[in-house]
């Protein structure tokens, strides 16, 4: 289908590989171009399958469009066309042989654009056919990538096929809820029911690339377990009541533990919006009168920016890793643990030859395009990148990537090892969800004196433990028998069940707000979807301050984060940015941040898990691969 036409040239010659030389004169719409492009649709539907009417690529396939572009609407060929019958080579993943037009796509996408070579192409000439690793099924990422780029329907998705038509459905782009990649999804949306999730635009940082949870791990907002009415524990267990009755009891209780000086704790979130984070801060310090605010934090933010204080362009933004010279990733499993940062720098190799350094306690995908591998012990990771010193000075530009495994006294002499190379240097601290970044940069944290997570759960004479999307029971226990517990979540998690009150709260699908990803970049989120019974966290917020007669300002998103924007450095980002779609990059750094208590430690999630959220995803425990491992030949430490 690329044929042109070259003048002086006797043949038509193939566009995409041809070189431009000076004086050529190329046509690509002349009639002998038409004529051939046509005949070349006539060799594609020559055992081609007419089902457009069930196939699923309906609407938005390739060969199609080209049909009614180039009017091949008869076939000079009479042979009976075959037939083999549909494959399923994983949950997500549906081969129909007929449909391939054996464009070679979908290899590439899994081998180049992956890292992983999961399928390939068997036999030769009329009889070749693209098979899975292992013939008869998929191991592999999973992604799905592959059923995005097939211009026809030849891969289809388990999720999605026979559901509806792209035409009848609402298409919402928002972020990804899972990892702290930041990921923008287009989310399929028919009857108030998530249909299907790509990225059909290739809008966003990610530009085409999912993973599997940002392509098909949305069913947990449609789990039949989901919370949907406020409860209150009675004798015998929970008793569903009104959110005026729920609020009534919330309020009280926690104006009588205020009134006699009681101690409340809070556990926030690293899901919830900046606008839910920031609002809740505020609800802590100014309404409740604590600074025993916490969440699970996963990399160690405050050494990190105490530590680059006052430097300019240190931060290293999602597209930094696309275009730097040279990466260096220290303690980390990209490819596991941030699959869209292990996918730029991939693409950095494959476009642009960056060079790509690891140092890691076992092995890893960037290890096959690696100038220079260190496998270290685990506390070695800093030792291991000292060890790189003399390859790494002879760089222009270096992004330093790292782990949990980088924190306190070990950040401080990574950045002095940065700093004796005497290169431009830009950092990227890990943490692990969907806005573990926005939730530290909002103040969702002890300061002042005030207790972490840890010390909540440990403190016998706690009062209140109010807890916001998060499960900090689940390998932990709650010290104050008589501490009033009040739990915002989605599902019945153990800490759920501690609950005296439990309030039913909407997911990131179902709300608007922003979000900042790992490298500190604010997107916007949109509601796709309403589920009944379940409220905003923002607005939960408001009720109870409103019940509380507490008066912290109008609790709608643009306006929290226009206050946003006024008060927490590095967050005056442009609007128009955010609210069209954009990344717009913070730049918090400045002067000296306080050290904080508590423990810093990544959940260790994999590809195929995410916290709790991932206990009700059916797509992602339903694949062969789940739940993985971060480094080959290690256990998966359990997270939050």
């Amino acid at each position: 289908m690329c044929l042109v036409e070259v003048e002086k040239t006797p043949k038509l010659q193939v566009g995409c590989t041809l070189p431009v030389a000076e004086g050529m004169v190329v046509r690509t719409d002349s009639a002998v171009v038409k004529e051939a492009r046509k005949g070349t649709l006539e060799f594609l539907l020559t055992n081609h399958p007419l089902d457009c009417p069930v196939c699923d690529k309906g609407g938005e396939c390739e060969l199609q469009d080209m049909v009614f572009r180039y009017g091949a609407a008869e076939s000079r060929f009479t042979e009976r066309k075959l037939h083999v019958d549909e494959k399923q080579w994983s949950p997500v993943v549906y081969f129909d042989a007929p449909r391939c037009i054996l464009c070679y796509r979908c290899v590439r996408i899994c081998n180049e654009g992956m890292g992983v070579g999961a399928l390939g192409v068997s036999d030769r000439g009329v009889i070749s056919e693209i098979i899975p690793n292992h013939y008869d099924h998929l191991e592999c990422d999973e992604c799905g990538a592959c059923i995005d780029i097939c211009p026809v329907g030849a891969l289809t998705s388990g999720i999605y096929r026979y559901q509806t038509r792209p035409w009848e459905m609402n298409h919402v782009g928002t972020i990804c809820t899972h990892c702290a990649d930041g990921c923008r999804t287009t989310l399929g949306v028919r009857n108030e029911k998530i249909i299907r999730g790509n990225n059909r635009d290739r809008s966003g940082i990610n530009g085409e690339f999912l993973c599997i949870k940002g392509r098909y791990a949305f069913d947990f907002a449609a789990h039949p377990d989901r919370l949907q009415s406020p409860m209150i524990r009675q004798t015998g267990g929970f008793e569903p009541v009104s959110w005026s009755k729920a609020l009534e009891v919330i309020a009280g209780r926690f104006q009588n533990v205020k009134a006699r000086g009681g101690k409340f704790g809070i556990i926030g979130s690293n899901h919830t919006t900046n606008e839910e984070n920031f609002f809740l801060a505020k609800l802590a310090r100014q309404g409740l009168g604590t600074q025993n605010v916490d969440h699970h934090r996963t990399g160690d933010l405050a050494t990190f920016f105490d530590a680059l204080s006052g430097r300019k362009e240190a931060l290293a933004t999602t597209g930094d890793l696309y275009t730097a010279k040279a990466v260096l990733v220290v303690g980390s499993d990209l490819a596991q643990q941030h699959p869209l940062l292990s996918y730029q720098v991939r693409a950095n190799f494959r476009h642009h030859n960056a060079h790509i350094y690891t140092v890691t306690i076992g092995p890893v995908r960037e290890d096959h395009q690696s100038a220079g591998a260190v496998r270290v012990e685990r506390g070695g990771e800093v030792a291991g990148a000292w060890s790189l010193r003399e390859k790494l000075k002879a760089e222009t530009s270096l992004v330093i990537v790292f782990g949990d495994a980088i924190q306190g006294d070990g950040l401080r002499k990574l950045v002095a090892f940065g700093d004796s190379l005497g290169i431009p240097v830009k950092y990227v601290c890990l943490v692990d969800y969907s806005n573990s970044r926005g939730a530290f940069d909002m103040g969702v944290i002890p300061r002042n004196g005030g207790m972490s997570r840890e010390q909540m759960l440990a403190a016998a004479d706690l009062d209140v433990l109010w807890v916001i999307g998060a499960n900090p029971l689940k390998n932990a226990a709650l010290a104050s028998e008589d501490a009033f517990v009040v739990v915002q979540d989605l599902f019945m998690t153990e800490t759920a069940r501690r609950a005296d009150v439990l309030l039913p709260a909407a997911s990131a699908y179902e709300k608007s707000g922003t979000v900042t990803n790992v490298c500190g970049e604010v997107q916007k989120l949109k509601a796709a979807i309403k589920v009944m019974g379940a409220k905003a966290d923002l607005e939960i917020f408001g009720l109870i301050a409103k019940e509380m007669g507490l008066n912290l300002g109008i609790w709608l998103p643009d306006r929290v984060f226009e206050e946003i924007r006024k008060s927490v450095h590095g967050y005056n980002v442009p609007l128009p940015v955010v609210a069209t779609g954009g990344a717009a990059p913070t730049a918090p750094l400045n002067g000296h941040v306080a050290m904080l208590p508590g423990a810093i430690q990544s959940a260790c999630d994999t590809l195929f898990t995410s916290g709790s959220l991932s206990r009700y995803s059916n797509i992602l425990n339903s694949v062969m691969e789940a739940p993985g491992a971060v480094y080959a030949g290690e256990k998966r430490a359990g997270g939050q």
